[in-house]
């Protein structure tokens, strides 16, 4: 979470080293998913921002050093899923957007938004 809040400092500008931040993972769970790191960073930059994320929105994505977006495994599966649930926004990494074979899949009405920094994500808030 360190290296999250110092990317944004960083990257966005957005001063959080002056700010108390946590994370709470319900029953004693350990993240060790690179994915959740979107997840993360938009409810950070929702609080920051005071902007309500919609709840019919899911992302995932991991984060690097310098803002970018990483592609993470199983995309399809995760945005498959994402429909399955009713979910009606994706903002997944753009490599993995652009691999996917949209044909072959029945999205729902589900909006893929792919992204490659944090800026597009501070964007999309």
């Amino acid at each position: 979470m360190n290296l999250l809040l110092a990317v944004l400092e960083k990257r966005l500008g957005v001063r959080m080293s002056d700010m108390d931040a946590y994370i709470n993972v319900a029953g004693g769970m350990r993240l060790n998913e690179p994915a959740v790191d979107m997840g993360i960073v938009l409810a950070i930059l929702s609080s920051y921002r005071n902007q309500v994320i919609d709840g019919r929105t899911i992302c995932f994505g991991e984060i690097g050093l310098v803002g970018e977006v990483r592609a993470v495994s199983m995309a399809e599966a995760r945005v498959q899923e994402a429909a399955k649930l009713g979910f009606e926004r994706c903002i997944l990494p753009e490599v993995n957007r652009r691999q996917l074979d949209l044909d072959q899949m029945d999205l729902k009405g589900l909006k893929l938004v792919g992204i490659s920094n944090v800026y597009e994500l501070l964007e999309i808030l």
